[in-house]
């Protein structure tokens, strides 16, 4: 294979020479490539490649919409599918594997391939993710001897049987790229950087060996480790982050590649929602690839869900949006996804010379620069940048004038037409609203955790107290600690004395108290403080007192190192204080234990396994809200295809199943934060721009329809905190309007011809652009104005300059119809409403099912 070596001296070319002819490597054999490498990008059958990455991760979505997901991203301008493998889900005890359903990961794989798509597949086996324990089996803390993600020969010897299983069978179906699959990129460990420095020369030599065991399984692509400064050849390094244009790999012939761009955040329970502005993300890509970056990676682009008890954190919640160009429920997001995808179209326009030679970097004024890629062949691309965060710059480049908004890049791929700037968006943005189905209202029957018939069988007692999931072995969310209280009948407080309070210390993360069966008192830990401290007065009577403190996890912590020495549950102390005597420890008396609840070990969740007797109608039970209580109730599939939800509005905390089916944890606890100021401008983090602020974290829960039947559908939810389940309902997830907003001068992609490279062409006025979601039609123009409008999406205003035809033309050319464009012209719109001013057209149109939409005539 013949390639430049770009200046780098002989190093690059003996690398890929060596890479692709099978020279030795490390001591381990021969390796075919079909994937190689040089500084400037993967080289994929010998040809550069700047490449666009979507992480959709199986697990988070059902197979059924594995395809659509897929074919989203692929229309959005993706070249690759990035996914972790989840090592939790595949081998949930030693030895014993699960390749079906939604962990069916040969399946995932070949249908981005069916898709035309590659693949890069992040073995780790450690995810982080927020996903319950990094990834991690839990069985894996209890091996001998064992320390996680260190030299240590328990761990590594578990950790490469779990990556050649993974390996080994994508070979054996030829998913790699060098037998004919779409797997190009394979990714050890995950973000070690930091860990391997705190852990010194065990962190370097783990590190070390775990990029010898990836090379040796010899897959024919290269493999990176991202957050990884000291990656050894062949393995990259690469970036991860919110921006990655400061990042260089730690070799001068390795590719500049960005494998997690966050395209968002996580949500957790009594947090606020997290969104980055696409003007941003867009500027931080195109920051990247104007530096040489030739591999961008979105994380996420489809977040998806985390069904089940997968969250981590702890208290990540149930759904894993991320705001994310497509959404949670498989729905484009708009203008993320629109923007985006322009984006990748401008920067593919310049991927010949980006790949064929390196930037010259001008200075265009005092915050402003130029990145000119310009190749001996001819090829020429242009990249402006204004990193003002207050103010727009008109700098001259190549003795013409362009203008740049604040913190914005302008793509030229001829060096002089400009087609995307990224902080000029001219996509639709969808108004999405979660609307009633047609189900009748739910009829509910409950059944209640009785604490007094505790199966003996079921439970143990030792003294002391004891670390949650050492017992629970993760099994189960919940933990019974039950111990009793004598009291005398001289305690003061119970003749008219101050009640006495009973003080938990626990490691995380919530606890429920109950006191001679009684809820006495809740206590919750936060994901950055997981430790919490329960003080409360409890009302004790003469006798023997039972206290049941039930501990809950909200999922375990993903992030960190030495996974086998967290603790979660209530390690004390537990003590009462206020009695005649003064402070009575109770942590080193005799405690009974139960893992889980009667419901559970019942399979009250499950259809093949709910008995019909010790069900009552919820009616009777919500009169006086319960904590504990299991409610169920059987329902028709809605009519239509739209994604469906939960909402769960009245409810506390809990979980949910659908027909067997674990939809996952909920908790509408109420979001806290500042969700009045957001821009575009200026570095992003995740406090910045935010939603939700007084309201539930989370309120919808998303219920795949793929596991639904017609009709006579199982939903259980169990409640701890005694929410009421009547105004539980089922919702459907719909475009319900439109905005749009263009300028007149709107950069335009149809303005640029490659054939007519560097020549000046017949301007293409730009439009605006509205489409409703399938099934659905535009009923009404809500607000449309060719002028000086303001505002924003929802709360429009005519401004100084409005043309009075503008209503009229676009209901003439939209209403009625699934799509339509309206041309930005004066000519449009009779005449020039003020002239010598620049106008814009802005709208916003109703999305209705098209069955309710009368045929428009004009």
């Amino acid at each position: 294979m013949l390639m430049q070596s770009m200046g780098t001296g002989d190093t690059a070319p003996r690398l890929i020479l060596w890479l692709c002819l099978g020279v030795l490597i490390l001591g381990v054999g021969f390796v075919q490539c079909g994937v190689t490498y040089d500084r400037k990008a993967l080289l994929i059958n010998g040809q550069r490649r700047i490449l666009f990455s979507g992480s959709i991760h199986y697990p988070r979505s059902t197979p059924d919409m594995w395809e659509g997901l897929i074919q989203k991203a692929k229309d959005g301008g993706v070249d690759v599918i990035e996914t972790y493998v989840f090592w939790n889900l595949h081998e949930p005890s030693p030895g014993k594997y699960d390749f079906d359903g939604r962990n069916d990961l040969v399946r995932f794989v070949k249908t981005i391939h069916k898709a035309g798509l590659y693949a890069h597949l992040r073995i780790g086996p450690y995810v982080c993710a927020e996903w319950n324990f990094g990834g991690f089996p839990v069985w894996l803390k209890y091996v001998p001897g064992i320390s996680f993600r260190t030299d240590n020969e328990p761990f590594k010897r578990a950790m490469q049987g779990f990556t050649e299983r993974i390996v080994e069978l994508m070979k054996s179906e030829n998913l790699y790229e060098s037998q004919g699959g779409p797997i190009i990129l394979s990714q050890i460990e995950n973000e070690y950087g930091r860990q391997g420095q705190l852990l010194g020369a065990e962190g370097h030599n783990y590190m070390t060996w775990a990029a010898k065991m990836a090379i040796a399984t010899e897959t024919g692509v290269p493999w990176v480790m991202c957050k990884e400064d000291n990656a050894p050849d062949p393995v990259i390094n690469t970036c991860n982050g919110f921006y990655c244009d400061s990042f260089a790999p730690n070799k001068p012939y390795k590719p500049l590649i960005w494998t997690e761009a966050w395209s968002g955040w996580f949500t957790e329970f009594g947090g606020p929602m997290h969104h980055r502005p696409v003007q941003d993300l867009a500027f931080a890509v195109a920051r990247f690839i104007q530096k040489g970056g030739s591999f961008v990676n979105y994380y996420m682009y489809h977040g998806g869900t985390n069904f089940g008890r997968t969250a981590g954190g702890p208290f990540v919640t149930t759904s894993y949006d991320y705001d994310a160009p497509i959404d949670e429920y498989g729905l484009i997001r708009e203008p993320k996804y629109g923007h985006l995808k322009e984006l990748h179209r401008a920067i593919k326009m310049c991927e010949k010379a980006l790949v064929s030679t390196d930037p010259v970097v001008t200075s265009l004024g005092n915050k402003q620069q130029a990145h000119v890629y310009s190749s001996e062949s001819g090829d020429c691309s242009a990249f402006l940048a204004n990193y003002d965060t207050e103010s727009a710059a008109r700098v001259l480049f190549n003795n013409v004038h362009y203008n740049l908004p604040p913190w914005s890049i302008s793509i030229l791929p001829d060096c002089r037409n400009a087609v995307f700037n990224t902080a000029k968006v001219g996509v639709q943005t969808s108004q999405m609203e979660m609307l009633p189905t047609n189900t009748p209202n739910f009829q509910w029957q409950s059944y209640l955790e009785d604490l007094s018939s505790l199966d003996d069988s079921s439970t143990f007692t030792t003294q002391g107290l004891l670390e949650q999931i050492n017992v629970t072995r993760d099994t189960s969310d919940y933990l019974w600690y039950m111990t009793s209280v004598d009291i005398g009948e001289t305690e003061s407080f119970l003749h008219g004395g101050e009640l006495p309070t009973l003080i938990i210390q626990s490691t995380g993360h919530a606890v429920h108290i109950f006191v001679n069966g009684q809820l006495s008192g809740s206590a919750f830990g936060t994901r950055q403080n997981r430790r919490f401290t329960y003080r409360g007065k409890i009302n004790l009577r003469s006798g023997t007192n039972k206290i049941a403190l039930l501990s809950v996890a909200v999922g375990l912590p993903n992030v960190g190192g030495h996974f086998e020495s967290w603790n979660t549950g209530i390690l004390g102390p537990v003590a009462l204080h206020g009695l005649s005597q003064g402070k009575r420890d109770l942590s080193w008396q005799k405690w009974t234990y139960q893992v889980g609840l009667k419901g559970e070990a019942m399979n009250l969740a499950y259809p093949t396994n709910t008995p019909s007797n010790g069900w009552m109608d919820a009616s009777l039970v919500v009169q006086k809200p319960q904590p504990l209580t299991w409610h169920k109730t059987y329902f028709d599939a809605p009519e239509g295809n739209e994604p469906l939800a939960l909402d769960l509005e009245g409810m506390g905390k809990g979980q949910i199943w659908v027909n067997g089916e674990s939809i996952g944890r909920y908790w509408t606890a109420f979001a806290t934060g500042d969700c009045d100021h957001c821009s575009y401008t200026g570095t992003y983090k995740p406090n910045k721009c935010l939603s939700g602020c007084g309201q539930p974290t989370q309120r919808y829960y998303h219920v795949p329809r793929s596991w639904l039947k017609p009709s006579q559908n199982l939903l259980v939810i169990f409640e701890e905190l005694g929410g009421n389940p009547s105004a539980v309902s089922l919702v459907k997830r719909s475009v319900s309007g439109v905005c749009a907003e263009v300028s007149e001068y709107h950069p335009n992609i149809k303005n640029w011809q490659i054939e007519s490279y560097g020549k000046g062409q017949t301007f293409r006025r730009p439009k605006v652009h509205l489409k409703c979601s399938p099934g659905q039609a535009i009923s009404a123009i809500k607000f449309a104005s060719f002028g000086t409008p303001l505002g924003k999406c929802g709360s429009y205003q005519q401004g100084e300059c409005h043309a009075a035809t503008s209503y009229a033309i676009l209901e003439r050319k939209c209403v009625g119809k699934a799509r339509c464009a309206v041309t930005i012209s004066n000519s449009n719109f009779g005449k020039d409403p003020c002239p010598n001013v620049l106008k814009r057209l802005t709208v916003e149109a109703v999305c209705s099912p098209e069955t309710s939409i009368t045929s428009w005539k004009p």
